[in-house]
């Protein structure tokens, strides 16, 4: 079971004072503190930086799970974000636009000699790789292993469908494909899948649907525009009630059968084989997880 716990992502422009003093009062899972997009135009770009330095020495995200949003390596902005931003209380980077894991490994030796500067321990910092180009989604897996320091992998579907050419259709026919793509080579990697936000913000019905095929499609967690969307989010990428208890009523049979010398344990007509007793205990260390992680 991973460390982190990444239920919700949520995005805060950080230059808007009023906006991160409102998300440090969320619910979410990890605070995606942003330098990228949404701060605009490039001036407001060094009053994010100072505003997440000031936030953080204020304690206002103590304990909290922060990854600032950095600009990419080719904005010119790269090394100031990181050098400014690499300090205590920053627990890694959403790295944005890579396009292959070459992009990822720069990254990664880029804060290597940071930490080595600062007098961090390497690999002190994580990185959330963001894909969002055609080539990041052909690439994905090998983005996943080109660092150590990559805990998860989040879509970003709009800059993706740009880079397509594509439609963001109604259905988000147009996005299965790649949502697929990208939580098969994180789970094949042995990291987080996230989603891509929801971006019909007002529409919680649709969020809903899309929140329904994540969770089938094995998704992890989600990258969230509105505070509103937590509780919905939050309820779909955790365990229900009714999963709970039937994890531990496998396990309780399973332990049964091989206390028994028998092979296989029976539930309601169905054999108990090792991808069920595997299930159960994902299910119930994931509880454990989102138990410890909120007590602290």
């Amino acid at each position: 079971m991973t460390e982190f716990l990444m239920r919700s992502l949520l995005f805060v422009p950080a230059h808007s004072e009023r906006l991160m003093e409102s998300a440090s009062n969320t619910t979410t899972d990890v605070l995606l503190l942003d330098i990228e997009d949404s701060v605009q135009p490039v001036e407001n770009k060094e009053k994010a930086r100072l505003k997440v330095v000031e936030f953080i020495n204020n304690g206002k995200f103590k304990n909290r799970t922060v990854f600032p949003r950095i600009n990419d390596r080719e904005s010119g902005q790269l090394l100031k974000d990181v050098m400014s931003l690499s300090i205590e209380g920053v627990t890694g980077f959403m790295y944005p636009k890579a396009k292959t894991g070459e992009d990822i490994y720069f990254f990664d030796k880029l804060l290597e000699t940071i930490e080595f500067e600062k007098g961090f321990p390497i690999g002190t910092f994580k990185i959330i790789p963001l894909i969002e180009t055609a080539s990041a989604v052909l690439h994905a897996e090998e983005i996943c292993k080109a660092s150590p320091r990559v805990v998860a992998i989040a879509y970003g579907s709009e800059d993706f469908i740009t880079d397509l050419q594509g439609i963001h259709d109604e259905e988000h026919v147009s996005l299965f494909t790649p949502r697929a793509l990208i939580a098969m080579s994180a789970r094949a990697s042995g990291v987080i899948p996230i989603d891509t936000v929801h971006v019909r913000v007002k529409d919680l019905v649709d969020l809903e649907v899309n929140l329904k095929l994540s969770v089938k499609l094995g998704f992890e967690g989600m990258l969230v525009l509105n505070p509103k969307e937590l509780p919905l989010v939050h309820q779909y990428y955790s365990p229900t009630d009714e999963e709970i208890v039937h994890a531990k009523e496998i396990l309780r049979l399973d332990g049964e059968a091989r206390d028994n010398g028998m092979g296989v344990a029976i539930i309601n007509n169905k054999f108990i084989g090792p991808p069920f007793v595997a299930k159960a205990k994902k299910i119930l260390a994931k509880v454990d997880h989102i138990t410890k992680q909120l007590s602290n």
